[in-house]
């Protein structure tokens, strides 16, 4: 299924997509809808951004290397890419005690979750209002979805697991950009 930004997609524009295709610094930097034009111009790209592996993954995302408190989320959606800019609490997560990744819900996951905050998009953002979840720190979720669990009773077919926890983040990284959107 082609879309109009050329990336694989469904037909329901509140949906992302089931993996991503290689988009450019480019494409990166005009799909943000809550930061500024110098912000997005500013924003300093993965490190590996070269050499990622594009179908394991469901959206982009990475912290600043020289900003460690920003971070960044970019997704494919049928209407084309949506990128989000975010920052994290400067204390970083409370160790001692585990939390769930809103969006891949990974119980897998060794990494901290970090409340990461979004600037709502339009003038809404532009008054201060926010809105916030918790997201690995190093936004590894494609990676966690994609751990095969055990075999048995309860999950006699991993790979059906890994396809609903690739379904479930996809589904709560969309509702997620509505919140930043305010749909």
């Amino acid at each position: 299924m082609a879309t109009s930004c050329g990336l694989p997609g469904f037909t329901d524009d509140s949906k992302a997509v089931p993996s991503m295709q290689a988009i450019t610094a480019q494409q990166i930097r005009s799909s943000f809808i809550n930061a500024t034009r110098s912000e997005a111009a500013k924003l300093n790209l993965p490190g590996n951004f070269d050499s990622l592996d594009w179908d394991r993954l469901d959206f982009l995302g990475w912290r600043d290397a020289k900003m460690p408190l920003r971070g960044y989320l970019v997704v494919p959606r049928s209407t084309g890419l949506t990128g989000i800019m975010l920052r994290a609490p400067e204390g970083g997560a409370k160790k001692g005690r585990s939390v769930l990744c809103e969006l891949c819900r990974a119980v897998f996951s060794k990494e901290d979750v970090l409340l990461w905050v979004a600037r709502r998009a339009g003038q809404s953002g532009r008054d201060g209002n926010t809105v916030g979840t918790l997201i690995c720190a190093d936004f590894l979720c494609s990676g966690n979805v994609r751990v095969e669990p055990p075999v048995n009773a309860i999950n006699p077919d991993p790979a059906a697991v890994v396809e609903r926890q690739i379904d479930g983040l996809l589904a709560r990284t969309g509702q997620f950009l509505e919140r930043v959107q305010g749909k």
